[in-house]
């Protein structure tokens, strides 16, 4: 009768229950537990299981650029980041606000360090998350206006609780960039979430983007009411070489 149980949970791909199942026909333990305690047991045993594979596919298919974790940000005082502002943006409730997080900030700073790590722990707590570069993101919807999928495209990146838009202002924007930006903006003004990493501060992102009145209609609906996140101090990618370049130099000498 067992092995009869096991088959049908593995044919119903119940994992997490199957496993616990297993484990109490091995433990000795099991037999002083209840009937109500065994199921109670399975069935959370099955949630966690589930639960667990949602995160793990909510992280592969974000494709975020770096496996970033809260834990791993640094907080040293020369790069003025506010450790109480990022603890309280890792609880999510700026997404369940339908809120936006600016990150500025020079070249190796760790701006996209740290809206990954906000992006992985969206992912923990059951949230759609989405990273793009953003010249990578402008190219593929080109190529999807081209072969025809651009409509759902687009639906994708809308179903999205959050939007992550990484290397914000590298290169001005052309017409067609404009276009995709404001509708993916329009899309998402008060009804999801977007951070968005770029070395120009935010007074200067008018002039990436071009045009007077599209720049006006984009920065209103994404800046409004932002939380900011403006780092400064040394870029921690020249530190880091820095720190891996010292025991060389030292076997050297």
């Amino acid at each position: 009768m067992n092995e009869t149980t096991t088959e049908k949970m593995r044919r119903m791909k119940f994992y997490g229950m199957l496993r616990e199942f297993k484990s109490n026909l091995e433990s000795t333990a099991s037999s002083a537990l209840t009937a109500d305690e065994v199921v109670s047991n399975l069935i959370d045993a099955e949630w966690d299981d589930r639960h667990n594979r949602s995160i793990q596919r909510s992280l592969h298919n974000a494709r975020f650029r770096y496996k970033a974790n809260m834990e791993q940000i640094e907080y040293s005082p020369d790069r003025t980041l506010d450790r109480n502002l990022i603890l309280r943006l890792a609880e999510g409730n700026y997404i369940r606000k339908k809120e936006n997080i600016l990150i500025t900030g020079s070249t190796g700073l760790g701006k996209s360090y740290i809206a990954s790590a906000l992006g992985n722990q969206a992912c923990t707590q059951g949230y759609k998350v989405m990273y793009f570069n953003t010249a990578k993101l402008f190219s593929k919807l080109k190529m999807a206006k081209a072969d025809g999928t651009y409509i759902s495209e687009m639906a994708r990146i809308e179903r999205q609780d959050l939007l992550i838009i990484d290397d914000f202002g590298i290169s001005p924007i052309d017409s067609q960039g404009r276009a995709y930006l404001l509708e993916i903006i329009e899309d998402r003004h008060g009804k999801k979430s977007m951070i968005i990493t770029s070395q120009l501060p935010v007074s200067r992102w008018y002039d990436v983007i071009g045009e007077q009145t599209i720049a006006d209609a984009i920065l209103d609906r994404i800046v409004h009411e932002a939380h900011r996140i403006e780092i400064e101090g040394e870029s921690m990618r020249r530190k880091k070489q820095e720190t891996d370049i010292a025991p060389v130099n030292e076997i050297l000498t």
